[in-house]
C-alpha cells in the first residue's frame, strides 16, 4: 500500500495503548505526532523513549498530542512502559495494519521507525523516516517539525 503523501487525509485508527484505546479522529482540532518504531525495550527505542521522558516537560509543552506506535501487543507495551518509567503514550498495532496505511511496515513485517504529523484537520502534514532505524528524531526535530506545519 503507498503512504500518503503531504496534504492527503491521514488514515484513521483506533489501537489500543497504555492509556486505553486511542482513536485518531478524535484529536482533530490537535496536530498529532505518530512515532512508529521497530519494537518495545530495543536499544534504540528504548534510547528514543527514554530522551523523551528525559525531556518530558518539553514533550509536554509541544502543542501536539504526542503517541509512539508499534507492533506487539498492549501488555509488552505496558511492560516497556513501565521498566522504563516512558512518558508517551504506546500503541499496539498488533496486526501491523496501521503502519502499513502510513507507508512505514517493511517488506519483512517490521515497523520501521519514523515521525508522521496529523495537521489539525487531519492530514499528513509532515513525514520523516528513518531508513535503517539506526536514529530517532529528538524533542527538537519534533519541535522543529511542528513548528514548519
Amino acid at each position: 500500500m503507498a503512504s500518503p503523501d503531504i496534504g492527503d487525509p491521514a488514515p484513521d485508527f483506533t489501537l489500543d495503548g497504555t492509556r486505553g484505546p486511542f482513536v485518531l479522529s478524535d484529536h482533530l482540532g490537535r496536530k498529532v505526532v505518530l512515532l512508529f518504531y521497530p519494537g518495545d525495550d530495543t536499544t534504540v527505542c528504548t534510547k528514543q523513549f527514554c530522551s523523551y521522558r528525559d525531556r518530558s516537560a518539553d514533550v509536554a509543552a509541544l502543542d501536539a498530542v504526542v503517541v509512539g506506535i508499534s507492533s506487539g501487543d498492549a501488555t509488552s507495551k505496558e511492560r516497556f512502559a513501565a521498566k522504563h518509567g516512558l512518558t508517551v503514550p504506546l500503541l499496539a498495532d498488533e496486526d501491523g495494519r496501521v503502519a502499513e496505511a502510513y507507508g512505514v511496515r517493511s517488506r519483512i513485517g517490521f515497523t520501521k521507525r519514523a515521525v508522521v504529523i496529523v495537521d489539525e484537520a487531519g492530514r499528513v502534514a509532515h513525514r520523516h523516516t528513518n531508513l535503517l532505524s539506526l536514529s530517532y528524531d529528538s524533542v527538537d526535530d519534533l519541535q522543529a517539525a511542528l513548528a514548519a506545519v
